[in-house]
């Protein structure tokens, strides 16, 4: 089965990036830290044939475009290798050079069960996430995260997101579960090496949504706030 959740590690001659990606009704939707990822796949008889385009969600220029360009479109054919997807192809706005990717399945089962929507529910979706810390303490995360039906999947370069909702009349409320993915202690102490509970809540519209939240980081108990904005409906 191609379907599921992943953490995605990809080269571009010799760039190295990292993201996390959930494949499923015909459908790539990911990103991490700075880029969304949206595309669409054909199963054929040899594998997968993939295109998937990126959209900066973060204009932070310490992320730097791959490609060189913030929008750019993959073209890949993949095929499985295990319990692994393998990737091979090249950008458009880059012919010649040569991509690759490996994607690992990352396991579901520790998600909380769906929430309930309502009517006026959050729009089902990948949205770009900016979590600030609050009371003066240094820190934050940027990603992306798909809602669907009172599930939240999610992450970056080095973090997964696991949780549920419930939504009804412009008001969420939620807890998220999250862990890493690739060690991110050195670039993210506040949390790398932790398993992070958050307990949130918030509003939203059709496009945006905020939320304020309290996160459990090993010992600490830190509050944060966060701006979503739709990148996609799902």
């Amino acid at each position: 089965m191609f379907e599921g959740f992943y953490k995605v590690r990809f080269q571009l001659a010799d760039a190295v990036g990292r993201s996390v990606m959930h494949v499923g009704n015909g459908k790539m939707l990911g990103g991490n830290s700075a880029f969304a990822h949206i595309g669409t796949y054909e199963k054929t008889a040899d594998g997968l044939t993939i295109e998937i385009k990126t959209f900066r969600h973060n204009p932070d220029p310490h992320y730097r475009a791959m490609a060189g360009t913030d929008n750019a479109t993959l073209i890949a054919k993949g095929w499985a290798d295990g319990d692994l997807v393998r990737f091979k192809g090249e950008m458009k706005e880059l012919p010649g050079v040569p991509f690759q990717s490996v994607m690992t399945p990352i396991r579901e089962d520790e998600a909380p069960i769906a929430g309930s929507v309502g009517e006026g529910g959050i729009a089902n979706g990948l949205y770009s996430i900016h979590l600030r810390m609050l009371d003066g303490v240094d820190g934050g995360l940027t990603g992306v995260m798909l809602l669907n039906q009172g599930r939240i999947l999610g992450g970056d370069a080095s973090f997964y997101y696991l949780g549920s909702y419930t939504a009804a009349n412009g008001r969420w409320k939620g807890q998220i579960l999250n862990q890493e993915h690739t060690p991110a202690r050195d670039e993210n102490p506040v949390f790398g090496g932790h398993e992070v509970g958050i307990g949130f809540s918030g509003s939203y519209d059709d496009e945006h949504a905020v939320l304020e939240a309290t996160a459990l980081a090993g010992k600490r108990s830190l509050r944060l706030t966060a701006a979503l904005r739709l990148m996609h409906r799902a």
